[in-house]
């Protein structure tokens, strides 16, 4: 039996997560261009934080975006598979005990604390259900899925159909049994650790980034003035307060994370783990790259 698929909607939630991912790139954008004109002081500071602030969400707004763009729930004669992003849930047709809309229940639900249209996730306690893991886009298309230790909460768009096929399955019966299987997204996390060569470019990469961060603390006490990059006639650019040379170390920080996140996306297939490692490597280089730019910046006259 072909399984059938009901995905969650996804239209409004791809729309909100774009134009918060697009706002803080803006305001990260600016955060940038504003250390590159301040001066030592108070200002260069919170222009610091505002820069992080807006760059940290981003990876986490872009994971929950990639998630509801893969989110599927298939149902076939044996099994239900539930997909959100990394998280993979396959559920043994025999194991599930009901199926019910959240509306049946008497004490209402509790959604989870952090959550955007498109994107409710977590796990919330239910005074008569117990722990429940929230899979869904939307509140108001959501169904219960129940077995003997798990509950999870649903969103299908079509939320009869998918009932109606549920109920169909169960009277047609399973034909191969299948075991259940839980994925979470730290399990890509684990396994990569487990491979000495991704464990040792991680490493690198910290180490460097570490060593970069401290080596320009140490520095900037004793410098006044740098000179940062090239302008169009080749000569360099500045003189700007030395205090701008911590731009660097940000900005390989930044890109390395970024590196690392997109690296864990191909290393979960076989044949596309290559992948990951050039990108971990490149994460390396651009650190050295990195390095080197401090110390042109701090060896070129001022």
């Amino acid at each position: 039996m072909i399984p059938n698929s009901y995905p969650p909607a996804r239209q409004s939630g791809l729309i909100v997560h774009g134009l918060l991912i697009l706002i803080l790139m803006a305001v990260f954008g600016w955060g940038i261009w504003n250390l590159t004109q301040a001066a030592v002081g108070p200002a260069f500071i919170v222009y610091l934080l505002v820069t992080l602030a807006a760059f940290i969400p981003i990876p986490f707004l872009g994971y929950r975006a990639f998630a509801l763009l893969k989110a599927n729930y298939s149902l076939d004669r044996d099994n239900l598979s539930l997909r959100w992003g990394l998280r993979l849930e396959e559920l043994p047709l025999s194991d599930i005990e009901w199926v019910r809309p959240v509306t049946d229940l008497s004490t209402p639900l509790a959604l989870p604390w952090f959550r955007l249209p498109g994107s409710i996730l977590g796990l919330r306690r239910h005074p008569d259900l117990g722990l429940i893991e929230f899979l869904a886009s939307e509140r108001d298309n959501l169904l219960l899925i129940a077995t003997a230790k798990h509950i999870f909460a649903i969103s299908p768009a079509d939320p009869v159909s998918f009932v109606h096929e549920f109920q169909r399955a169960i009277e047609l019966g399973s034909l191969t049994p299948v075991p259940a299987k839980s994925v979470y997204p730290t399990f890509v996390v684990a396994r990569a650790w487990d491979d000495p060569l991704a464990r040792f470019l991680w490493a690198a990469t910290l180490f460097l980034n570490i060593g970069l961060f401290v080596w320009v603390g140490l520095m900037i006490p004793g410098l006044s003035q740098v000179n940062i990059g090239f302008g169009p006639s080749g000569l360099p650019l500045g003189p700007f307060p030395a205090v701008q040379i911590m731009l660097l170390p940000i900005l390989s920080v930044l890109l390395s994370v970024t590196g690392w996140l997109a690296g864990l996306y191909y290393y979960r297939y076989d044949d596309q783990r290559i992948l990951a490692f050039i990108l971990w490597s490149t994460s390396i280089l651009s650190s050295l790259l990195f390095l080197l730019a401090v110390l042109f910046a701090v060896n070129t006259p001022v």
